[in-house]
């Protein structure tokens, strides 16, 4: 083995590690803690909820923070192992990944306001219980918003990445092509919650395949890391 592959192939179980990573952390936040937590539409039973498993709210919030501080570092990863395929395109991969960073960031504001209204001070005591648990509904609403539009752009990246990876020599097409259908199942998903929301439940099975293809691009990346020839046949 070279140098050079035993470089690439370091980089890329790294890539992989700190992917899985912010699966799980993301995972935790989202299907662990937030949705089981809140009830759509139910302002008193979401924030019974919440009271009741306060650490956990705390820690989602935490979690989520640590993922996206994650997925920063491992995106400049996975654009050094794929430049050499089509730089142009690596860095729109690149770009489109780390936009989304910042959204998700400044939208976890509206999750911790939140925590500031059902643990605030005195000054809060200008609002009656029930218009507290309104505005705390209110947040989480926007929260839910905001992270699906962070999560357009976690989508779209997927795209440019699964065109690399089904052009470069190192991974199988397969992944590729799993890859950019999964960008448009995330952005179907998505799309349809802001349009239609009615009918965001018949698309959740999109976002399903979407995650599945993610965690099959992670787990080659930890197994097999990179592929620098095809095996014959391929």
């Amino acid at each position: 083995m070279t140098e050079k592959t035993n470089s690439l192939k370091k980089t890329a179980r790294w890539a992989g590690f700190l992917y899985l990573l912010v699966a799980f952390f993301g995972g935790y936040a989202h299907f662990f803690v937030r949705l089981k937590l809140i009830a759509p539409g139910d302002a008193a039973t979401t924030v019974s909820n919440i009271m009741a498993q306060l650490p956990q709210f705390r820690w989602s919030f935490v979690a989520d923070l640590v993922q996206l501080s994650i997925f920063s570092v491992m995106i400049p990863l996975l654009y050094s192992i794929l430049r050499s395929v089509n730089k142009k395109i690596a860095l729109i991969m690149l770009i489109l990944a780390l936009t989304g960073v910042p959204i998700a960031c400044i939208n976890m504001l509206n999750q911790y306001a939140v925590l500031h209204l059902l643990e605030g001070g005195e000054y809060l005591s200008a609002f009656q219980t029930e218009q507290l648990y309104a505005l705390s509904m209110l947040f989480l609403d926007f929260h839910d918003t905001g992270y699906s539009i962070a999560h357009i752009f976690f989508g779209l990246w997927l795209l440019p990445l699964g065109y690399l990876i089904w052009k470069s020599p190192a991974f199988p097409m397969i992944l590729g092509i799993l890859l950019m259908m999964a960008a448009f199942g995330y952005l179907i998903h998505m799309f349809t919650g802001f349009l239609s929301p009615q009918y965001s439940n018949l698309t959740s099975t999109g976002a399903l395949f979407s995650g599945f293809a993610e965690m099959s691009f992670i787990l080659w990346l930890l197994i097999k890391g990179v592929r620098l020839q095809k095996d014959p046949g391929q």
